[in-house]
């Protein structure tokens, strides 16, 4: 039986772990989800076993790529791996961002899209065409995960807990995804994915944060400015509350100016053009709202 105040201590790393593959694996379900839903109806059940081949090969490279990260930082001394991590954060915050965008942007057509690439594939007669299809596909979004673990664990921890959250996390994806591939059309996808790409963005801002004092602390970074405050006695950042926060969204009882400029900025650009390139599209940018088929259709 687990102890309270082991289960106190591992909520950090299991939140943090379990937020990002539940959020990523389901951006995977759903790719799998329509690639299997598309040959089902087209009658073509038989190619199951190739978009799994494609998904087993996806999953193969990204513990590859993970094992690689976590092996070359236990080899490296202090200040190095100070570097290593905070570059490997930053790293992270730009692909999530450039993520968070791009599904944005491709979210309607993303299923439209994947069944083009299938029918290509079953036209060519290819079936490693469809293993390349399906592996790329979730091999995308994979990587992504296993950048964003990599570098969250270097605040977050690695041990039980981290990969606790993280099976969690993958295993209501897949529960997901089963739902979506059997007709699941109440399972609000659109919020779903809209709502945790703004979870995500103002995780990669904590990660921003952190980024910047682990290249302080390996010496690349020399001047990160004043501390203006010190809230250490009202919220220890060595407490459970206080790792909690830090691992989520870069708590720093005492942070620089560097860090305050960089994470204030970074959530007010990301955010705001989150929100505005959608009602932008929908006005045509100009204040107008479009009257088009395609417009009313968005």
């Amino acid at each position: 039986m687990v102890s309270n105040a082991a289960t106190c201590a591992w909520e950090p790393v299991m939140a943090f772990s379990f937020l990002v593959t539940l959020r990523e694996g389901v951006e995977m379900a759903l790719i799998v989800a329509i690639l299997l839903g598309y040959l089902r109806s087209i009658g073509q059940k038989q190619h199951f076993r190739e978009v799994w081949i494609g998904v087993g090969v996806a999953a193969a490279i990204c513990v590859v790529v993970g094992a690689v990260l976590e092996l070359s930082s236990r080899e490296m001394d202090k200040a190095t791996l100070e570097a290593f991590e905070g570059f490997t954060m930053l790293l992270a915050v730009a692909i999530l961002t450039g993520m968070s965008f791009w599904m944005q942007r491709t979210a309607r057509t993303m299923s439209g899209e994947l069944k083009a690439h299938m029918n290509t594939a079953l036209n060519g007669g290819s079936l490693a065409a469809i293993v390349l299809l399906a592996a790329t596909s979730v091999g995308r979004e994979g990587l992504e995960t296993t950048l964003f673990l990599f570098a969250g664990s270097s605040t977050a921890g690695s041990g039980a807990g981290f990969i606790i959250g993280g099976v969690l996390g993958f295993a209501v994806a897949a529960a997901i995804g089963l739902v979506i591939y059997h007709g699941g059309r109440w399972f609000p996808m659109r919020r779903f994915l809209q709502v945790s790409s703004i979870v995500v963005l103002i995780m990669a801002a904590g990660l921003l944060s952190n980024a910047i004092n682990s290249l302080f602390g390996a010496g690349i970074l020399t001047n990160i400015g004043e501390r203006p405050w010190d809230t250490d006695n009202i919220l220890s950042i060595t407490s459970d509350l206080g790792k909690f926060l830090k691992t989520l969204v870069g708590y720093d009882s005492a942070p620089s100016m560097l860090q305050i400029v960089l994470y204030w900025g970074y959530l007010a650009i990301t955010l705001g053009a989150y929100i505005a390139i959608p009602l932008l599209g929908r006005h045509g940018g100009n204040g107008k709202r479009l009257t088009t088929p395609e417009a009313r259709r968005a």
